[in-house]
């Protein structure tokens, strides 16, 4: 597993968490908003902004499809009218990626077809991202792969089957650098579908790759959980506020929810440290509060020593406690004042 490296981030297993926020249709067709949403996530402490570039016509045809799912929050939909919704116009993707990076994020995008990656390289974006839809488009995974920069690759809808082919793909023709992210496509997730477990399997099977999370649940629990099982990054939607409405924004998070991730994402991080079986160099003071054996009552020399005048108390200056019942029925051979804590030396 190779650490990669952008700017000054750096994406690898022993640093914290590299946090994505996606913009996708979340900016209404507003240059404005845009613009205003890359401010809030810079403020908030993403690491990078991820656009998707695309066009109705680049990802379907008119008459196509409908979507014809109550359960979708976009039921009704024509496909073709709902991609024109979302898209983000090709011309503001370079004031959008110039201002990302004067406000020192990563900036970069999905490309959705062949088009847009040629348009993507003429922008020299410094990685790209293959969305869940796009993993299994072999022609597009070589025309990613050929660039030989960083890719990141989610892995909804998609068998172990369909992640071998595509990693293969993308690592026969140049991909030297990728991360998979466990994903599940529903709009929003459950915690129930999100199946975190995933990911330490994902990275045994793919030892060579730094695994993440797109997540596309509410919250940030699946999130912060997923560090602790091995994601290295994570994906969440972004938009200014989820009442503004959007083709996304039912399911995207708001500034304050983001920075609170990245403040618990690197917390969770920081946390899971190295095996410790031992007391750690931090916790040696905090030894005094554990019990030991302590004179309770005046001792006088040829006395027994009783439950009466012994007492296993705070602090750990004396015995440990496992010597208690031992020292029971005992002869003092000197005297010991009430409040003196019982050690070999004095015994």
């Amino acid at each position: 597993m190779r650490d990669i490296k952008l700017g000054r981030h750096v994406i690898g297993k022993n640093h914290k968490p590299f946090l994505i926020a996606e913009m996708s249709g979340n900016h209404n067709q507003s240059i404005d908003r845009a613009l205003a949403i890359v401010k809030a996530a810079a403020d908030a402490g993403a690491h990078a902004i991820k656009l998707q570039t695309y066009t109705a016509d680049t990802m379907t045809i008119k008459g196509a499809y409908q979507i014809d799912d109550k359960n979708s929050l976009w039921n009704g939909k024509e496909l073709h009218d709902l991609y024109k919704l979302a898209y983000t116009p090709w011309e503001w993707h370079q004031q959008i990626f110039n201002y990302a990076n004067e406000l020192g994020m990563i900036a970069f995008s999905s490309p959705f077809d062949a088009t847009s990656v040629d348009f993507l390289e003429s922008l020299n974006v410094p990685l790209y991202k293959v969305a869940s839809f796009e993993n299994t488009d072999h022609p597009l995974l070589k025309k990613i792969a050929k660039t030989k920069k960083p890719v990141i690759m989610s892995t909804g809808v998609s068998t172990l089957a369909d992640m071998y082919e595509s990693v293969a793909v993308l690592r026969d023709n140049g991909c030297e650098q990728l991360v998979l992210l466990k994903c599940t496509s529903t709009y929003p997730s459950t915690p129930e579908n999100t199946n975190l477990m995933t990911i330490p399997v994902l990275q045994e099977i793919f030892s060579d790759c730094i695994i993440g999370l797109s997540d596309h649940t509410m919250g940030v629990g699946a999130a912060i959980a997923s560090v602790a099982l091995g994601a290295r990054v994570i994906e969440k939607h972004f938009t200014l506020r989820r009442a503004d409405g959007g083709v996304d924004s039912a399911f995207s998070m708001e500034p304050e929810e983001f920075k609170l991730l990245v403040t618990e994402s690197e917390r969770a991080f920081q946390s899971l440290g190295t095996v410790s079986l031992d007391v750690l160099p931090a916790e040696r003071n905090s030894l005094k509060f554990k019990r030991s054996v302590y004179v309770a009552k005046s001792i006088r020399a040829g006395e027994q020593f009783t439950e009466d005048n012994l007492r296993v108390i705070r602090p750990g200056d004396g015995l440990p406690p496992k010597f208690f019942e031992k020292v029971l029925g005992k002869i003092a051979n000197r005297d010991y004042a009430a409040g003196t804590p019982l050690t070999w030396d004095t015994l």
